[in-house]
């Protein structure tokens, strides 16, 4: 009951912030509504209890496709993504006689599908949702005139609906049990991936099956195939053994920096925004400090959603491929019985890390977007006491990222490494697409 008192007044002081963005009269009102649900978005997903990180970073790509996809059609600056993601065709277009409200457009598309995809979030989600969706239908309607407002609000509506239809045939638009299958196969080698958690949810892995998705950007979900990982040998000579030492190691003579770099990259479910969106709020704080214009902060947006979505499937696709237990399972196995890991070990296989894949492939589209040496500050952490930290580029904050894990004892080096680079493999493929 505690535990979810905290989470109730962490819920209620998010809501207090949304008025502190439409009361800023030097951003324009678009950028008002789209940075407002922006944020709600992040939000919710910290207290919705079916938003583990793939879950999330399906939401935020079809998010951003749906911004893409309306303010294209207002705009010739941005182009629609029709025939340029798997399978994704032209949503129905503005009557070019008539006249639109961008704002208002955004305002009826975000409302619809944020609505529909945080459905099962709890009662103080709704009520805050409502709230938000209240005060901004208000601020539009006192500056935009009523047929406009409705039929620009209808047509937002009309898209996300479209889009909406084309994510539930994607293979994740159902979850169940959290994620969790009742039932699972259980270890059949000495390298395979077993339950390291006491709950009984949890004695099967998350999300077996995403990695069978279908990819937005990746023509498969092994589109950015990774070689197996190291060999599995308790040999003390091996290099898997070596690996293993080394977290063992690191844990052990952990200093007080590297503890707080793996507590900053955490990013828990219903803790946080979760690690995917972690760098949608990068972007998000991003565009309010430097005050974006709205292509900006759109095109950006849906380049990230795209990235972590199709880093989780393709991420996904190779851990239930190679099934690698966690270093705590070998640790506590060859090298010291009574180990403990810095951070949660996560319910699911460990090859390659998944932080490193979607860290990988989001500073890779972000870095061909806004350049190499983009230095800025990260203040995720801010609302669950971590201080901010600073980089010097996207690509920077990427790897350290991936070596949180290794420093939080629950990844091998060999995953973060190759996490990096199949996550810029995907990267690769989105930045090669045309966003304008």
């Amino acid at each position: 009951m505690k535990r979810y008192g905290v989470l109730l007044i962490i819920f209620v002081s998010s809501a207090a912030l949304f008025s502190v963005g439409g009361a800023q009269t030097t951003r324009s009102l678009e950028m008002q509504v789209a940075t407002q649900w922006y944020n709600l978005m992040l939000n919710l997903t910290r207290h919705t209890a079916t938003y583990s990180p793939p879950v999330a970073a399906r939401t935020f790509a079809y998010i951003g496709l749906i911004a893409q996809e309306t303010v294209a059609s207002q705009r010739k600056t941005l182009r629609s993504m029709a025939g340029q993601l798997n399978g994704f065709q032209a949503v129905s277009q503005v009557d070019a006689k008539l006249q639109y409200s961008t704002a208002a457009v955004l305002h009826g598309a975000f409302s619809s599908a944020i609505e529909k995809l945080y459905g099962n979030t709890g009662p103080t989600g709704q009520r805050v949702f409502i709230s938000l969706n209240n005060k901004l239908s208000t601020e539009l309607s006192s500056q935009i005139k009523a047929d406009i407002l409705e039929r620009s609000l209808m047509y937002g509506r009309k898209v996300a609906t479209e889009i909406l239809a084309f994510a539930a045939t994607d293979g994740g638009a159902s979850i169940s049990n959290l994620g969790f299958p009742l039932t699972y196969p259980k270890a059949s080698n000495p390298q395979d991936w077993i339950p390291t958690a006491a709950l009984g949810m949890q004695q099967t892995p998350l999300l077996p099956n995403w990695g069978q998705n279908r990819p937005l950007v990746m023509k498969t979900s092994n589109g950015c195939a990774l070689p197996a990982p190291l060999v599995y040998s308790s040999d003390k000579a091996s290099a898997f053994y070596k690996e293993a030492l080394e977290v063992y190691e690191t844990v052990k003579n952990i200093s007080p920096e590297q503890k707080q770099i793996a507590r900053f990259w955490s990013d828990d479910p219903m803790l946080t925004v979760t690690p995917p969106g972690h760098w949608i709020n990068i972007v998000l704080n991003l565009a309010l400090e430097k005050n974006w214009q709205l292509e900006q902060f759109v095109e950006s947006q849906t380049r990230v959603g795209l990235a972590v979505n199709d880093a989780f499937i393709g991420c996904w696709q190779t851990k239930y491929q190679y099934n690698l237990l966690r270093p705590i399972t070998y640790i506590r196995r060859h090298i010291d019985p009574a180990w403990e890991a810095i951070l949660p070990v996560p319910p699911f296989p460990e090859y390659p890390s998944g932080h490193s894949t979607q860290s990988g492939a989001a500073a890779g589209v972000l870095t061909a977007m806004l350049g190499e040496n983009y230095a800025f500050t990260d203040t995720t952490g801010s609302n669950n006491g971590l201080a901010a930290r600073k980089f010097v580029s996207f690509n920077a904050a990427a790897e350290e990222a991936g070596i949180s894990r290794l420093y939080g004892g629950i990844h091998y080096r060999t995953a973060v490494t190759r996490g990096l680079e199949q996550g810029r493999c995907i990267a690769a493929k989105i930045n090669a697409l045309k966003f304008r």
